[in-house]
């Protein structure tokens, strides 16, 4: 495997061993999800205004979109921004860090997403505790980051 810098990307990984790209990145990832959260929950309030627009409009069966509403925000946040160009959140931007494949390659607006959706689930379940699994990888990864071959590092 060649981690040699991939000109398409920002952030090339050239060395993914190094210790100080792991410096506080726990500390940092618990920030961003704050404050990425907080993102997503102002976002969802013009969003639900329209929804209850809709809802008027067609006698309630738009207020069913509720349900959906916060996962489908989410989603689109994740798959657009850490999916993108810059390979983070705003929130990872705030906090100096950003998501990096294991392989080398950019991760995609359907990697992005996956990584999103495995949080939620693995946080789901295990709560707190997902973080636990950070304390004993020496990449800080989480347990969504070892199934999906992701890192997320300090930004250089």
């Amino acid at each position: 495997m060649d981690r040699t810098a991939n000109p398409s990307n920002d952030f090339p990984t050239t060395d993914l061993d190094l210790p100080r790209l792991y410096e506080g990145v726990r500390t940092r990832r618990i920030a961003s999800f704050v404050i990425d959260y907080a993102l997503v929950l102002f976002l969802s309030v013009p969003a639900a205004v329209l929804i209850f627009l809709l809802g008027i409009v067609t006698l309630g069966i738009a207020w069913g979109l509720y349900a959906v509403l916060l996962p489908v925000i989410a989603i689109a946040y994740i798959g657009f921004t850490m999916g993108g160009h810059r390979q983070a959140t705003p929130g990872m931007r705030f906090a100096g860090v950003h998501v990096a494949r294991l392989d080398g390659e950019r991760v995609d607006p359907a990697v992005a997403v996956l990584h999103g959706v495995l949080f939620w689930a693995s946080a789901s379940i295990l709560t707190p505790l997902v973080l636990l699994v950070s304390l004993f990888t020496a990449r800080k990864q989480l347990l969504h980051d070892l199934l999906l071959g992701t890192v997320v590092v300090r930004d250089r």
